[in-house]
Parts: structure tokens; C-alpha cells; sequence
């Protein structure tokens, strides 16, 4: 073999070997893009879904804080009255009053009769508004949540001990919120 020959197969070698780095060194390339490209997806699907998670939560949040502002609405429209109805409950009593009063003096009839319907319409007016009457009996059993005990006296029979023995005064709720808890006498 001439010397030109051994030049021309060293030369096919080299670049046969040559181009076998450079497929070698292109794969190497297009796999790095190809990791690069999957990576940026990657990145671009996290912060998607911390995006998606941001916007689930403050969705979330918005929705009870809805949901709390319009149950505060509704108990504020409820007990919106609450010192109307306070001040209110002592002219109630004193018709009760009256109405008691009244009942004794049998030549009143015709003023019974009209206090009667005025403490009635009155009555009625509170009621539409929300106002009830806290139901006690003599013989319930006292409940220092929802009682006020003025004093305590000897029970005129056993069954009455750690009971109620009088109402002294009506208790009055507005929807469920006591705004006068009942004044009792408990047996002791």
C-alpha cells in the first residue's frame, strides 16, 4: 500500500470516528434539549397547579367568608331590635299590672276592656317583631342559664326542693337570644 492509500484510510478512519462523536455529541444535544424542554414542562405543570391550588383556596375562602357575612346579616337583622324590645318589657309589665289590678275592681269593666285590647294589639306588635316568652312554671327545675334567682325560701313541700316556687317576673327572648332571663323564687 502507497503511502497515499494509508493517508486515505487514516483519514476514513479519523472521520469515521469523527462522525461517530458527532452523532454521539448531537444525541448528547438533543437529549439535554429534550430534558431541558421536559424540565420547563415540568416546571410550567408545578406552577400551574400551585396557580390552580392559590386560586381553590382563596375560591374557598371568599365562600365562607359569604357564607359568615351573611350569617352575621341575618342574626344583626334579627336582634336589631334587642334594645327597642328592652326598653320596651317594663311597659309590658306594667299593663300586666294593671290588667291584674283591674280585675279586682269589678265597676271598672269598660277600662278593663280597653286595656285588655290595647295590651293585646301591643302584645301582638312585640310577637311579629320576635319577641317570646320565656315559658316557667311553678315546679320546674331551676337552670342558673336560663333563670335568675331572687331568693331562696323553704320549700313548702319536699317535691318542690331545688325547684321553682314563684315567677316574679316574665323572661322574654327575642328569636333565640334570652334578652330578660325569668326572676324566680327557688324552695330550698
Amino acid at each position: 500500500m502507497s503511502k497515499k492509500d494509508k493517508a486515505k484510510d487514516t483519514n476514513e478512519a479519523q472521520t469515521e470516528v469523527l462522525d461517530q462523536e458527532t452523532v454521539e455529541t448531537s444525541k448528547d444535544v438533543v437529549e439535554e434539549k429534550v430534558e431541558e424542554t421536559l424540565s420547563e414542562e415540568e416546571q410550567l405543570k408545578e406552577e400551574l397547579q400551585k396557580e390552580k391550588d392559590k386560586f381553590l383556596r382563596l375560591f374557598a375562602e371568599f365562600e365562607n367568608y359569604k357564607k359568615r357575612t351573611s350569617k352575621e346579616r341575618i342574626e344583626l337583622f334579627k336582634t336589631a331590635s334587642k334594645e327597642v324590645m328592652i326598653e320596651l318589657l317594663p311597659i309590658l309589665d306594667d299593663f300586666e299590672r294593671a290588667l291584674t289590678h283591674i280585675e279586682e275592681d269589678k265597676e271598672a269593666e269598660e277600662l278593663r276592656k280597653g286595656v285588655l285590647l290595647i295590651y293585646q294589639k301591643f302584645l301582638s306588635t312585640l310577637e311579629k317583631k320576635g319577641l317570646t316568652v320565656v315559658e316557667v312554671a311553678q315546679g320546674d327545675v331551676f337552670n342558673a342559664d336560663i333563670h335568675t334567682a331572687i331568693t331562696q325560701i323553704p320549700a313548702p313541700s319536699d317535691d318542690l326542693k331545688g325547684k321553682i316556687v314563684d315567677v316574679v317576673e316574665k323572661g322574654y327572648k327575642l328569636g333565640e337570644t334570652i334578652i330578660r332571663f325569668p326572676k324566680v323564687v327557688v324552695g330550698q
